[in-house]
């Protein structure tokens, strides 16, 4: 497990990309926030997770955990099971401090963006310029 990166992964770098291409400027994994973005907008206060589908656990939220185990291959469910299950309470801890501290939280599939950068680029960029401009969407 020490092999699988936290950062620099193919979404990560594919959505600062196409951010910077759209003329927004971010710093990355800012440890000074709680939960440590991926992306970090500081004037306009939005923070940007890349969630990666396996590592936070999407199957569990979306379709329950029946459909984990059915994806599962390994034997020990009682410890990946309690490890997702904190990991999902963990996120919505870390969002829910950002937003009362006045951040605008953006969690992203990891999927969805490699699936479209462009579009999920565009969208990040809708609500910064947003929040910049003092119109909060």
């Amino acid at each position: 497990m020490q092999a699988i990166r936290s950062s620099e992964n193919a979404a990560d770098v594919a959505l600062r990309r196409a951010l910077h291409r759209g003329g927004l400027r971010f710093r990355k994994y800012t440890r000074t926030l709680v939960g440590t973005p991926d992306i970090v907008f500081s004037a306009a206060r939005v923070a940007v997770f890349v969630d990666g589908d396996f590592w936070h656990a999407r199957v569990l939220r979306e379709h329950g955990e029946h459909a984990l185990v059915a994806r599962l291959a390994h034997r020990n469910l009682g410890y990946w099971i309690p490890k997702f299950r904190r990991r999902i309470e963990r996120d919505s801890e870390v969002s829910l401090a950002l937003t009362k501290a006045g951040w605008k939280v953006m969690r992203l599939w990891e999927s969805d963006v490699l699936a479209g950068v462009e579009r999920v680029a565009t969208k990040v960029a809708r609500i910064v310029r947003s929040r910049v401009s003092g119109v909060d969407r």
